[in-house]
């Protein structure tokens, strides 16, 4: 990789990740089309010179329908084609819940493993931003407990080109949750190695080493953990951060190691409390790491409410740097 290359490839932010994937996957296999609103416009900024290069049967714009979307891409998939549909915004997916979870989730399973279902479904999760409750859901949980969905939370740039290419590659649906409050600065990470980037799913990172407890963050919950992770290194508290990056599959082992090396840990999840993500990981370590644990488990986790409108409200119900602190130190029994 030249120089110029790998610093393209250092500053690579949400969108120019989906942009790369999506281009490279598009080139290398022709059964992949891309599907959506507004796509040949490139009204979200994802799809870029998209048309031009790959014309309008494989870039194809879909009315204002997500039970007709995900419905149509669920039957394309299964006739050979490999889909990737834009859906904007996470809260718009319970349009077509009964098309994800009695279709898409299930055909593969009744038919007998006869059809294929080669389909990535992308949809940012678009909280913190003053767009009100009908916008701003945090959903991932609720697919969680839907058997035949595979579940990515990238927290970073590099490692969202990786999954969304191994997504594409699947022949079982998948479900790209994106952060919108990692769009910016704190979207970046690591320079990819190349073009032909893969991350496999079930395989966390552990961007930050530590040894008093563990912080497993999902999605901008790793921006809050390596946030406060540094804040605390100032007072002598060495924090680990892990994250997931695929929520189904979860990586158990490499979260169990982790905590069995530093015998506490919290989890920050952007969802709201109650059958979070946070509070499967929560119930897992109990049960399959108990004697690791010298504290409870915690959850910072969104409040169970829905997001109102006012920006100041909004901002106090989710995940924050202060409230993480908050949390180690309880965990650390150094509560002030």
């Amino acid at each position: 990789m030249t120089v110029t290359s790998a610093r393209r490839a250092a500053q690579l932010g949400f969108l120019q990740a989906i942009q790369q994937a999506q281009h490279e996957e598009m080139t290398r296999d022709e059964r992949v089309i891309l599907m959506g609103q507004d796509l040949r416009a490139n009204v979200f900024g994802a799809a870029q010179g998209f048309l031009d290069d790959f014309g309008p049967s494989r870039v194809r714009d879909l009315p204002l329908s997500e039970a007709a979307s995900v419905g149509l891409a669920a039957g394309a998939a299964m006739a050979g084609l490999r889909p990737i549909v834009d859906l904007t915004v996470a809260s718009f997916m319970f349009c077509a819940m009964d098309q994800f979870v009695s279709q898409v989730a299930k055909s593969r399973y009744m038919f007998g493993g006869q059809a294929r279902l080669p389909v990535v479904f992308r949809q940012a999760l678009y909280y913190h931003g003053g767009t009100a409750a009908h916008h701003a859901d945090r959903p991932y949980p609720m697919f969680m407990n839907v058997p035949g969905l595979k579940i990515m939370v990238p927290s970073n740039g590099p490692d969202l080109k990786g999954l969304l290419k191994t997504a594409i590659r699947d022949d079982n649906p998948v479900l790209c949750f994106e952060d919108a409050t990692l769009w910016g600065r704190h979207g970046r990470g690591p320079a990819p190695d190349g073009d032909d980037h893969l991350i496999p799913f079930g395989v966390a990172s552990v961007p930050r080493e530590g040894s008093d407890v563990t912080v497993v963050g999902i999605g901008g919950g790793v921006r809050h953990a390596l946030d406060a992770a540094a804040d605390l290194a100032a007072e002598g508290v060495s924090v680990e951060v892990v994250d997931p990056r695929t929520l189904v599959p979860m990586d158990w082992p490499a979260i169990l190691a982790s905590v069995a090396k530093t015998g506490r840990c919290v989890v920050v999840d952007p969802a709201n409390r109650t059958c979070s993500a946070a509070s499967e990981i929560a119930a897992h370590l109990v049960e399959e790491g108990f004697a690791s644990l010298r504290a409870p488990v915690l959850r910072v986790t969104s409040d169970d409410m829905h997001v109102p409108f006012s920006p100041k409200l909004e901002k106090q119900i989710y995940p924050s740097k202060e409230k993480v602190v908050a949390a180690v130190r309880r965990v650390l029994g150094m509560e002030k």
